[in-house]
């Protein structure tokens, strides 16, 4: 398979690489020094970006380190010649500045409430995460919100031996009232979060379920590059919050809303 690379040498997290295509679509990565041997030699690798379409299109450096940009058309037709530049944090300019409210403003009445609470097989709340950051923060949380007097759908709670992982995480969402989705650089490299996040989204967007982001170990702009609509939602840090502090505050927006359902 062709390819065009560009070693970007060591660059510090927060920079940003800008890539502009002269012609068709290409799948654009930004790979560490491990990965990029490992897509070299035709082995499963981990990237940064994806397809793209539009150009010029930025990816934020996830960490300081040395980085490799590869161009590829794999599994798609005709040519494109591709530049990089990479633009060093201290150059972009500033986003408005963040000034988050309150996560009650976030939450509509959930539909069918009455359904869930007289049933034993409802939660509270889901949480997704990714394996990386159960110990930081995923665990602390599922505790901290279990003290609240929710009940929380959490893997090490509910998933035992022999249970089918997809049909339970299935399960945990369609009865589930609130999502907390912990998003970070891991949680983007892992397909298992993706696929609670997609279900997430198609269950809010019924009406019947709030989703809480959670940022940890990550930017604004670095969600922006994955999910543009995820960095429009209204979310809490944990740069800015102790899990404590959210947990709280998660109680407090899911306790209002079954009250007032």
């Amino acid at each position: 398979m062709k390819y065009n690379y560009y070693q970007l040498g060591h660059r510090q997290r927060g920079d940003e690489v800008e890539v502009t295509l002269s012609g068709n679509a290409a799948n654009v990565r930004l790979l560490d020094s491990m990965n990029y041997q490992d897509y070299r030699s035709g082995r499963k690798h981990r990237y940064y970006g994806g397809l793209v379409k539009r150009s010029p299109t930025r990816i934020p450096i996830p960490h300081s380190g040395t980085w490799y940009v590869v161009v590829d058309m794999q599994g798609l037709r005709g040519t494109t010649r591709s530049s990089v530049r990479v633009i060093p944090n201290e150059t972009l300019s500033p986003l408005p500045e963040y000034n988050p409210g309150p996560l009650s403003s976030l939450v509509q009445p959930v539909h069918a409430a009455s359904d869930l609470i007289n049933s034993d097989d409802y939660f509270d709340v889901f949480i997704s995460h990714a394996t990386e950051d159960k110990e930081e923060v995923a665990r602390p949380l599922a505790i901290a919100l279990d003290a609240e007097g929710l009940r929380v759908w959490y893997d090490e709670f509910e998933l035992r031996i022999g249970d089918s992982l997809r049909r339970k995480i299935d399960t945990g969402v369609a009865s589930s009232r609130f999502g907390v989705v912990i998003i970070s650089p891991s949680f983007f490299a892992k397909e298992w979060p993706q696929y609670e996040l997609d279900g997430l989204v198609t269950k809010a967007g019924t009406g019947k379920q709030v989703i809480l982001p959670l940022w940890h170990n990550i930017t604004r702009s670095e969600i922006i590059a994955h999910s543009p609509t995820l960095a429009d939602k209204l979310a809490r840090s944990t740069s800015q919050f102790t899990i404590d502090q959210i947990a709280t505050e998660i109680a407090d927006v899911v306790k209002d809303d079954l009250h007032e359902s």
